[in-house]
């Protein structure tokens, strides 16, 4: 029986595996936008476990569980442990079946752990305690991840009133993987959210302007954006709902 996810997964054809084998796959990542955090690259973060790395702010992965009914404190909660949260997530694996999740596990499991597995409740605790085991080896920290998947450069995404302090130190540090920053001022534009004013009070402050006008605001937007440029900033990611 042929292997779930071999070499030439999804490759359906001489020319498809050509073009991945002999090119593609020897290529860099460049990420232009990724939401990696910023602290964790800069300083080199070791994980505590897998639930961490896979289920610590994954929405993706929290979205399918609640839709298979996992209560949300298997999610977000504060009050379960990391192995409680890694075997819902086990148990709703399967029923994403056909789901881009399924596939991106295995992908995960396969290229990151050196594993081969199908995730399933039979199969959770050996692979919990496989990859929390691999974690502990140096090699498996927030640099080591970078590294093992040859990429090149990513795009983190920032507020503009973030200070970039750790885009900084990543780059002083010497890590030979560029981090860069990526502009998102949707904060800006939620008027419609109960904590804008403060966010505008906060932008002023960091921009140093005091922000009594539209005008004053949109020269703090400038102020900050003009701090990203000089910090290697040269893309903007606007989530915006509506016009």
């Amino acid at each position: 029986m042929k292997q779930f996810m071999d070499e030439n997964f999804l490759l359906d054809t001489a020319t498809a595996q050509d073009l991945f084998h002999n090119h593609a796959a020897k290529m860099p990542i460049i990420d232009y936008h990724c939401h990696l955090i910023p602290e964790m690259v800069a300083n080199d973060h070791k994980f505590k476990s897998i639930t961490e790395l896979w289920l610590g702010g994954d929405h993706y992965k929290w979205r399918a569980m609640r839709t298979n009914g996992v209560d949300e404190r298997y999610c977000t909660g504060k009050d379960t442990s990391d192995w409680e949260k890694f075997e819902k997530w086990a148990e709703t694996v399967p029923y994403t079946f056909r789901n881009p999740l399924y596939h991106w596990t295995h992908l995960e499991l396969k290229t990151a752990f050196g594993i081969n597995k199908l995730l399933s409740p039979k199969t959770a605790r050996e692979i919990f305690d496989e990859c929390n085991e691999k974690l502990q080896q140096p090699e498996y920290t927030a640099r080591g991840f970078m590294r093992r998947y040859n990429v090149e450069c990513v795009c983190t995404t920032d507020d503009p009133i973030d200070d970039l302090r750790y885009h900084k130190q990543t780059r002083e540090s010497g890590f030979e993987i560029k981090m860069i920053p990526a502009w998102r001022p949707d904060k800006a534009m939620n008027i419609e959210k109960p904590d804008f004013a403060d966010y505008v009070n906060k932008l002023g402050e960091v921009a140093g302007v005091t922000i009594s006008k539209f005008s004053d605001m949109v020269d703090a937007l400038q102020k900050r954006h003009d701090f990203f440029h000089e910090n290697g900033c040269r893309l903007s990611d606007h989530g915006i709902e509506e016009f």
